[in-house]
């Protein structure tokens, strides 16, 4: 899964300069003006799966990374279960700064960060985009209702490549309803199985 490590330095390099990006441009500066720290993302950039949520909460607010509250807690289980680990996959979100008060991202807000999310799946390059949440879903799968396609791996034309999207349940919706955790536990155990599906249509 590792490439060359000059290629993981470059890598890093174009990550950082998405993250300067924001800064300089002033993203959501209402936004900027409330929250503590520009959260990026975490993880493996040469992953294969790359998890979007929706925007960060008051523990990602605070220490700057992604799902580090309770639905990261409930999402690292899941990644275990799984056999997978925070160190093989890359996790961010749509919007990168806290909404005041955890409310949901605006459209406009969404709509400002999309283009900064686009850089960041052109650099990371997964095989799989698994989107947390309606938020993150609708913009890869417009139109879709994630009660109906859940759980489901949908090949789109994204830019000039195609990729694979798998839209799940957003982990703190399923903290607290029973069924619904226990359907995003059981899409979760489908995603080394699509990974082994891709891998073996390119050896095809």
């Amino acid at each position: 899964m590792s490439r060359k490590k000059g290629m993981d330095s470059n890598k890093q390099l174009f990550l950082e300069q998405i993250k300067a990006d924001i800064v300089k441009n002033n993203v959501c500066p209402d936004l900027a003006l409330s929250a503590k720290n520009l959260v990026m993302g975490d993880g493996n950039i040469d992953a294969e799966i790359v998890f979007i949520g929706e925007a960060p909460g008051k523990n990602e607010d605070e220490q700057g990374l992604p799902f580090v509250g309770a639905a990261g807690k409930f999402l690292n289980e899941m990644l275990l279960g799984a056999g997978l680990s925070r160190k093989d996959v890359y996790i961010t979100n749509i919007v990168k700064y806290r909404p005041p008060d955890n409310r949901d991202p605006l459209p406009d807000e969404k709509a400002a960060f999309w283009p900064y999310l686009v850089r960041q799946l052109d650099v990371i390059n997964p095989k799989i985009v698994v989107t947390l949440g309606r938020h993150s879903m609708e913009y890869f799968l417009p139109e879709k209702k994630i009660s109906q396609v859940h759980g489901q791996p949908k090949r789109i034309t994204f830019g000039d490549k195609k990729i694979v999207i798998v839209p799940l349940f957003h982990p703190a919706a399923a903290l607290y309803n029973g069924s619904m955790r226990a359907t995003l536990v059981e899409d979760f155990l489908k995603l080394p199985k699509i990974i082994k599906l891709l891998d073996n249509e390119k050896g095809e």
